[in-house]
């Protein structure tokens, strides 16, 4: 038996939805982006119908409004960390906004528990920090063709595969920590061999002996043992 709180009643509400309050869209540091819930039925099934909400009759005026407010294709700067997306269609919901970010060269999604945004495509981004999120690979990050900063600390990426993808880009500064392709032995050497542009990884600049040491091969075709 879980005892309702007394937010429960606001649990599917947009700020827009929600009568007399005075919080301004420049005092959320991060904006919870999600549709307005399930749909009835779904929350019947649930045993949730308590959190649904009188549907009203919605204005022109209500819906420019709102449309000026989801303005997302000109934001430069975006934080849309901690989403707490535990049902599908917050999930989905979420994607189609990361469509819109045509414009956005900043982008936070910290903690977001995502796990694949191939299908997105972030053309002006030169600064991505997805930390704290469940990545297995490389080929799962959104295209960022223009990056220069990226955070992928604290996910589950194994293995340096895809990482050659990035080769072609501007990227400066990666942030691998506390993943366990960390662990792999010549870690560094490999990501620098991968990444030539880079020049800082995990925190560290670039260090002499982060550089591949010369193939040895050929050295050994010309060795003559006397």
């Amino acid at each position: 038996y879980f005892l309702e709180l007394p937010s429960d009643s606001f649990k599917y509400f947009g700020s827009c939805d929600i009568e007399e309050h005075d919080v301004r869209g420049n005092q959320l540091h991060c904006p919870r982006v999600r549709e307005a819930g399930p749909s009835e039925e779904e929350l019947f099934f649930r045993g949730e119908e308590y959190t649904s909400k009188k549907r009203k009759q919605v204005t022109d005026t209500e819906k420019w409004q709102k449309k000026l407010q989801e303005n997302w294709e000109n934001c430069a700067e975006l934080n849309l960390s901690f989403q707490d997306l535990g049902d599908i269609y917050q999930v989905e919901n979420f994607k189609r906004i990361l469509q819109r970010l045509i414009r956005v060269e900043k982008l936070w999604l910290v903690d977001n528990s995502l796990t694949d945004l191939s299908a997105i495509r972030l053309p002006r981004c030169r600064e991505l920090n997805v930390s704290k999120n469940h990545f297995t690979s490389f080929k799962h990050l959104p295209k960022i063709p223009q990056i220069q900063h990226l955070s992928l600390a604290e996910n589950n990426i194994r293995t340096l595969s895809g990482i050659s993808d990035f080769r072609h880009t501007p990227l400066e500064s990666l942030i691998l920590k506390r993943n366990p392709c960390e662990f792999q032995e010549r870690y560094r050497q490999l990501v620098f061999s991968s990444l030539p542009n880079l020049k800082m990884l995990d925190g560290i600049p670039k260090l002499p002996e982060d550089r591949s040491p010369p193939d040895s091969r050929g050295f050994f075709k010309l060795c003559t043992i006397l």
